[in-house]
């Protein structure tokens, strides 16, 4: 009898407790962007275009117009991301909340290398025609060449990525803790509504590295620009705060003077209320987004580890002199904006406070005006009392008094007048207490 072997476990269960629905996404977050590997030399043609408006059928419907993708299915998109090969170069799409990137990696066209004065970086391995039918408006628009080239001496890689820029100023710096490639570039925009950037690195350069400097150039362009997108929002909202400003101070002085009545005070306040909190509704999503691009900024800034070049300024530099200001502008204007809500709030509460001390005191008047007519009306009352007993007592005497004379005429002798007269302390008495008595019934049943 041999000893029985504990089941084996089943290759398909799981050890643990049902999967949290979101755990798979979540866990593939970090996947779902993978760096580009890129073949030096190389050109990076970069669009991101604003996708507002855009869905995804529409991307899709373009993507399927490019060679070989008509079939291609609906649920690669799903992913916000994408990488096609297209023959002799690579398309990645990407696409986010506010914005959709494209991204082609070819081959560097020829007389295009580091020592070319005005490299042509015309030949497209796509048709121009599909880029310029992308679905949304530009945004950003990059050719990024990436050449090998000696940097040793960065001072000599840097004048010579400044001719092939067309001799304009340029900013470039030495990437990398230990200086793995130099980076090239002016800022501008040229004829054809690119940017050109320029990298020079080495021959032992991976390809996996290429692709990280790539896209940590090409995401800092991307983002600066959308952080400045905050800026035509702050300039334009700047004579609506002022004006705001003014006239909430006019209305302060007015309200502090009493120059006019509160409900003027009221309908002025509430319109500019109204006008400020549309501003802050129709800005706040903006202004929250141009920090959040610019802490990107910041942090892809830092992913360079620049080393300066002598004479030239690095890309750090020139963000923090260029885009600083317009950032610290939308920060300026939004702090404004709130600023501006949180004084109409509390210029509020002063109105309502005015408004609610004219009101107990017009209660307090009300009230004592009550007061004073309860008083006479309880004085009417208590008159009226007196003489109703005075009547009551006449009319009962009355019928004493003629009572006593039918007595007298039957034969008894008394006199009425004796016996009236008697009799009036009485009568006066047993008619207070009744009246007496019903008001103490009529108390009771109020009471109860």
């Amino acid at each position: 009898m041999t000893d029985a072997l504990p089941p084996s476990p089943s290759p398909t269960r799981s050890a643990l407790p049902p999967d949290d629905l979101q755990r798979a996404l979540l866990h593939n977050e970090v996947h779902a962007r993978p760096t580009a590997r890129i073949r030096l030399p190389a050109l990076v043609v970069y669009v991101a275009v604003l996708n507002e408006g855009i869905s995804r059928e529409q991307e899709l419907a373009h993507l399927r117009l490019l060679p070989g993708q008509q079939d291609l299915p609906p649920e690669v998109l799903h992913d916000h991301f994408v990488r096609l090969r297209l023959g002799n170069c690579t398309l990645k799409w990407e696409r986010h909340s506010e914005y959709t990137r494209y991204s082609i990696v070819q081959s560097l066209p020829e007389g295009a290398g580091l020592e070319a004065e005005s490299p042509p970086l015309d030949a497209l391995a796509v048709d121009p025609d599909w880029l310029a039918a992308i679905p949304g408006r530009t945004i950003t628009a990059i050719k990024l060449a990436m050449v090998i080239g000696d940097i040793a001496n960065a001072p000599e890689a840097a004048k010579r990525g400044q001719r092939w820029l067309g001799g304009r100023s340029v900013v470039a710096s030495i990437m990398g803790t230990y200086g793995h490639s130099i980076a090239v570039t002016s800022f501008r925009l040229r004829e054809d509504g690119f940017e050109h950037m320029l990298v020079i690195a080495p021959e032992r350069t991976t390809e996996t590295r290429a692709g990280r400097i790539s896209q940590r150039l090409l995401e800092l362009e991307t983002y600066r620009m959308m952080a400045l997108r905050g800026l035509p929002a702050a300039k334009a909202l700047s004579p609506m705060l002022a004006e705001a400003e003014s006239r909430l101070a006019e209305i302060t002085a007015r309200l502090e003077n009493k120059a006019a009545t509160d409900q003027e005070l009221l309908d002025t306040l509430v319109a500019l209320a109204a006008r400020v909190e549309r501003a802050t509704a129709e800005n706040q999503y903006r202004f929250a987004a141009t920090q959040a691009y610019d802490a990107i900024v910041s942090q892809r800034i830092q992913e360079l580890r620049e080393k300066p070049i002598s004479g030239t300024q690095t890309i750090s530099e020139f963000m923090q002199r260029r885009l600083s200001p317009a950032i610290q502008t939308v920060a300026a204007t939004a702090q404004r904006l709130s600023g501006l809500s949180q004084r109409i709030e509390r210029t509020s509460a002063l109105l309502r406070t005015r408004v609610d001390i004219a009101t107990e005191s017009q209660n307090q008047q009300l009230l004592a005006q009550l007061t004073r007519g309860q008083d006479l009306q309880l004085r009417m009352q208590m008159t009226v009392e007196g003489l109703s007993i005075a009547a009551i007592s006449y009319y009962v005497m009355s019928l004493i008094y003629y009572g006593a004379k039918a007595v007298k005429v039957a034969g008894v002798p008394i006199s009425p007048e004796l016996v009236a007269g008697a009799l009036i302390p009485a009568v006066l008495w047993g008619v207070r207490r009744t009246n007496r008595r019903i008001h103490e019934k009529l108390h009771a049943e109020q009471g109860h």
